[in-house]
């Protein structure tokens, strides 16, 4: 199992992993969990995914990959788009996300970065998703390291309190339990200070 974090200037390093990355997400989200995203060529995308961003594949070392999640800066800027939770605050997402999602304003700060787009791939054996999910933990902290953070904030399923401390993750809740496309989620806060020494 080996991890590889993606930019804009190293894909053309590693291949097929960055489509295969975008092919899985949509497998992921559009195909088993039916949401109404982007697609093209077999591929999950939405607006977010800029030069700005970092993706961080989990995978077999060949073209299968396992897992992954998407880096975004809370400093980042697009045309109309900030960041997927600040722009859920902001009203600009049309209301698919609730705009009452956090307890306080979503940050503009360099060292907080928002994380997105987490799956495990439905393929993945169960024999090893755990792995997985220890797998994409350390490299969400490494990463998130290198890239200048202490603290990355998330959207992700209420169920976080069982597997985030399993995985060595410090979080906190930072808004309310919300009903989204289904499944209830919420936004939390991940505390890397005491990963940086």
């Amino acid at each position: 199992m080996q991890t590889t974090t993606l930019s804009f200037s190293n894909l053309h390093n590693h291949g097929e992993l960055f489509a295969n990355l975008f092919r899985a997400r949509r497998q992921s989200f559009i195909v088993q969990k039916n949401w109404d995203l982007p697609q093209a060529d077999g591929m999950e995308f939405d607006q977010y995914d800029t030069p700005a961003s970092r993706w961080v594949a989990v995978h077999d070392g060949a073209d299968q990959v396992l897992g992954g999640f998407r880096l975004t800066p809370t400093t980042a800027q697009c045309g109309v788009y900030s960041y997927m939770i600040r722009d859920a605050q902001r009203g600009v997402l049309g209301g698919t996300i609730p705009q009452d999602l956090l307890y306080e304003e979503a940050p503009v700060d360099p060292q907080v970065w928002e994380c997105t787009r987490v799956f495990v791939n439905h393929s993945t054996p169960m024999a090893i998703r755990r792995k997985v999910h220890m797998a994409m933990a350390g490299a969400m902290t490494k990463t998130a390291r290198e890239l200048g953070a202490t603290r990355l904030i998330a959207l992700t399923g209420a169920t976080w309190p069982r597997w985030y401390g399993r995985c060595g993750l410090d979080a906190e809740a930072i808004g309310r339990v919300m009903l989204i496309e289904g499944e209830e989620n919420q936004c939390v806060s991940i505390n890397l200070v005491p990963k940086m020494h």
